[in-house]
Order: C-alpha cells, then sequence, then structure tokens
C-alpha cells in the first residue's frame, strides 16, 4: 500500500499518475504476473473504502523494463478522451536514456522507419521506407555523461512499438541493461536504464495543462546523472 503511496505523481477524482519502476507490468500478460493496475486497484479500494471492482482504465502503456510516469484513469470519460489525446499528438513525452557510446551529434533529429516482428517481441528501424514499416521521429539531446555512459532526453513525436529502444540502436547507442537491443550486459532488476521522464497534456476533465515529473529509480547510474 505504501508502496504505491510513495510513487503516486498525481491524483485527483479522475486521474491516477504513478511513477512505475523497470520490471513491472503496467497491465496483464501472458505471464500472469502480479501489475502495477492490480497494484493500484487494491490501493483505491482500501484507501477510498470502494466496494466491489474498483475501475481503472488504462490510456497508454509503458515497456515492462522501463521506468516511469504513466497515467491511469479513474473513470470512463476519463478514459475516453485521454486514448484520443495519446492517439494525436497534443500528449509531450520526454525520456531519459542512459547509453553505452557517445552520440555523434550533441543534439540530432532520428526519422526511421520502423517494422515491429511479433514473434520475437523486437523492432528494427530502418533508413529508408519499406514495406509494412511505420514512419518513427524523435529528438535527443546529450545532457550528461559519466566514465562510462551519456544521459539523453529524448523528446518523442510518434509511439511505436519499442521505438526508443530501436532508433538509438539504429545509430550504435544502446541503452543500459537492454540485451534484446544490444546492450553486452542485463541489469540486476532486469530493468533497462530507459525512465519516463516527464508528461505534458491536457486534463481530460478539468482542461487544464498538466505537467508531471518523475525521479528515476535509485541505483548508482540513475543517482550519478540525478545528481547533476
Amino acid at each position: 500500500m505504501n508502496d504505491i503511496k510513495n510513487r503516486i505523481l498525481f491524483e485527483d477524482n479522475h486521474l491516477i499518475i504513478i511513477n512505475k519502476l523497470p520490471g513491472e507490468l503496467v497491465q496483464g500478460d501472458e505471464t500472469g504476473d502480479v501489475t502495477l493496475a492490480d497494484k493500484i486497484k487494491e490501493y483505491l479500494k482500501v484507501t477510498y473504502n470502494k466496494p466491489g471492482n474498483v475501475y481503472l482504465g488504462i490510456p497508454h502503456r509503458l515497456d515492462r523494463p522501463t521506468s516511469g510516469i504513466v497515467v491511469y484513469t479513474k473513470t470512463e470519460k476519463a478514459l475516453i478522451r485521454l486514448n484520443e489525446a495519446f492517439k494525436g499528438s497534443s500528449v509531450k513525452k520526454t525520456y531519459w536514456a542512459v547509453v553505452d557510446n557517445m552520440p555523434k551529434k550533441s543534439e540530432s533529429t532520428l526519422i526511421h522507419y520502423i517494422v515491429r516482428n511479433s514473434a520475437n517481441n523486437k523492432s528494427v528501424a530502418y533508413p529508408k521506407e519499406i514495406k509494412g514499416s511505420k514512419i518513427a521521429k524523435l529528438d535527443y539531446k546529450l545532457i550528461g555523461k559519466s566514465d562510462k555512459y551519456y544521459l539523453l532526453e529524448i523528446a518523442l513525436h510518434t509511439g511505436r512499438h519499442h521505438q526508443i529502444r530501436a532508433q538509438l540502436a539504429a545509430i550504435g547507442l544502446h541503452i543500459k541493461g537492454d540485451l534484446k537491443y544490444g546492450f553486452p550486459r542485463s541489469n540486476p532488476d532486469g530493468g533497462i536504464h530507459l525512465h519516463a521522464r516527464k508528461i505534458v497534456f491536457t486534463h481530460p476533465v478539468k482542461k487544464e495543462e498538466l505537467t508531471i515529473i518523475a525521479p528515476p529509480p535509485h541505483d548508482t547510474v540513475w543517482d550519478y546523472f540525478a545528481s547533476l
């Protein structure tokens, strides 16, 4: 209970926004593992003494290994409106990624064409459009470096499957811990150093602009970059 309470970034009658840990599932999958949604429902049920099933809408997802901001809705009205917002370009999402190599440019826009392979749950980013591909666009900026790693701030313009992981891999940058996309070692917690840092969107009911920022998880690397 306190675990969820301590990770709430925003809550009102319509929304509950949580700082997801690496390795947590946003919603159920074939593993049958307990999800972040399950934990939030239990928190809402106990905190507000709700009888029966607790409604929780899920307007967007984060990959299981990724940490950071996840928006859930408490009402169907909020879910319907946020579904539309996330499909369009009105939601601004910023990520932090810790990578193994120095990018050739300290800031740039990446445009690729992504093909998703459902069989191995992986995407490949191509420089030119090919059959079955979808355009993927992001901006990155180098904002920190240590002896071994580099911190990028990334603004997403499209929301493709494993987009950041695939696009960075395509230019020779591998996210710490991300074996699937070329980093040589996994992280002890099974997560990767990709963090949904900031989200800006219009509240689906109150129509006010919300800006949410999530601190990264605690480990030696994240603590170093967060202190810069």
